[in-house]
């Protein structure tokens, strides 16, 4: 298993992250266990600033929180100066609970409900991005009612299309999201927009894909939606003093996986809205991105118990662990691929190629189909790496099997930032009617 932050094995052979022995974590708060190095979620915000910071050009990095929510990870993207987008009432009351600045808050989605939006006014948010005519005419009429004027962006589909699995390639003529530029939707969508007293069009935003490798998507993104300023410029004298080019940034899970430098990304970001924008405006506008899994994905890792394991002689050997699609379902949703480890014997040699099952009802409940380990007994524990975006925020109940504890780990010190789901959260909510205490089974 690759190491990606402050992972090492330590001396006594066990998998160590942020100075923290996993064995201890373990006997601390058991498993399954997301353990999140803090040290790595820092380094990667503080690349992005400083990349952003050394082109010159005004901007905002915006945390993801779809990627991973909670009011710690929303406290930390407060400290290292990130902005916070948010895609429900949710995740908006976790950055409130968080006492994440409001001003800096972006809310998303194709379809915001009308409490959700009242829920952003009266927060007054930083920026609506508006996805469809409906939402731009629900949000003038709701924020003329409280005679706030509202800062927008319209997420707009510039036709290009990310090399992704198809269930995240968002940016092609062919989504559920935004407004196409292709048949004119967009601009019919500005024209309306520029009309409209309570809300300030600040710009535009692009998002075309996700988990991409190179630049090439991002800076032919950049000069199509350049192409298209320039076209609303001249034929409607409105100007965008801010371009959101979204995220999509890739990551490192599995050996193959290529991903560039934050450095490299945003550099080609920054040159071509130099290059594209140039004369458009007095000046280049203010640019936003949206890292999410890139910020936080690496930096993640699942810690399993080994439970059941079964030997099908010449075809297979299933090792059981007691977590899996319930705390990660990608493999299930998009076939993903994940490295993992021995935590508990981490130096010792592979012996046998097994796959890891999880613990669901399920047939396709598998975290990884052949895996090279040492020779695997009850009680070991299995650490798989890269579950920092996008396995606890998808994280279920599928089951009523609890969700797991997460903890932030850094220089020898351990965090607890979400308790352990208990028998009684998995109820909590459940209701037994009183017309059913009255019922009797017919004899």
């Amino acid at each position: 298993m690759y190491l990606h932050g402050t992972s090492k094995i330590n001396e006594a052979g066990h998998l160590e992250i942020g100075g923290c022995d996993t064995v201890q974590l373990k006997e601390e708060y058991g498993t399954p266990l997301y353990i999140v190095d803090e040290t790595l979620v820092r380094k990667r915000a503080r690349e992005y600033m400083d990349a952003f910071r050394a082109s010159g050009l005004k901007f905002q990095v915006a945390y993801a929180s779809k990627a991973f929510s909670v009011t710690a990870m929303c406290t930390l993207a407060e400290q290292e100066g990130l902005s916070l987008d948010v895609v429900s009432d949710g995740e908006l009351y976790t950055a409130l609970q968080a006492g994440f600045p409001t001003e800096r808050i972006h809310f998303h989605g194709n379809n915001k409900t009308p409490n959700e939006i009242e829920m952003a006014l009266d927060a007054r948010i930083g920026c609506f991005v508006v996805d469809n005519l409906i939402e731009l005419q629900m949000l003038q009429a709701m924020a003329g009612e409280k005679n706030q004027e509202v800062n927008i962006l319209l997420r707009v589909t510039p036709g290009v299309e990310a090399h992704t699995h198809e269930y995240i390639s968002t940016g092609q003529t062919d989504s559920k999201f935004g407004f196409d530029i292709g048949n004119g939707a967009a601009f019919e969508a500005i024209e309306l927009a520029v009309k409209q007293p309570n809300l300030k069009l600040l710009g535009l935003h692009s998002h075309i894909g996700s988990q991409i490798f190179e630049v090439e998507g991002f800076q032919m993104a950049v000069e199509r939606v350049a192409a298209f300023a320039k076209e609303v410029k001249s034929k409607l004298n409105v100007v965008f003093p801010v371009v959101n080019l979204g995220g999509g940034f890739g990551i490192r899970y599995f050996e193959g996986d290529t991903p560039l430098q934050v450095s490299q990304y945003v550099k080609a970001i920054t040159d071509g809205v130099k290059l594209h924008f140039a004369g458009i405006a007095e000046e280049l506008p203010e640019i936003w991105v949206e890292p999410g899994r890139s910020m936080v994905g690496e930096a993640g890792t699942t810690l399993y118990t080994v439970g059941a394991i079964k030997n099908i002689p010449g075809v297979r050997k299933y090792v059981s662990v007691d977590g899996g699609m319930t705390d990660n379902p990608r493999p299930a949703l998009y076939d993903s691929k994940y490295e993992a480890m021995l935590a508990n014997r981490a130096n010792e040699a592979t012996e046998e190629t097994v796959s890891i099952a999880g613990k669901a009802c399920e047939s396709g409940d598998m975290l990884i189909w052949d895996l090279d380990l040492p020779q695997v007994a009850t009680g070991d524990l299995l650490a798989v790496s890269c579950t920092g975006a996008y396995n606890y925020s998808m994280a279920s109940n599928y089951n009523r099997i609890r969700r797991p504890a997460v903890v932030f780990v850094q220089n020898g010190e351990s965090d607890l930032v979400v308790r352990r789901e208990s028998h009684e959260d998995i109820v909590r909510n459940d209701i037994i009617p009183a017309r059913m205490s009255k019922q009797t089974i017919n004899s």
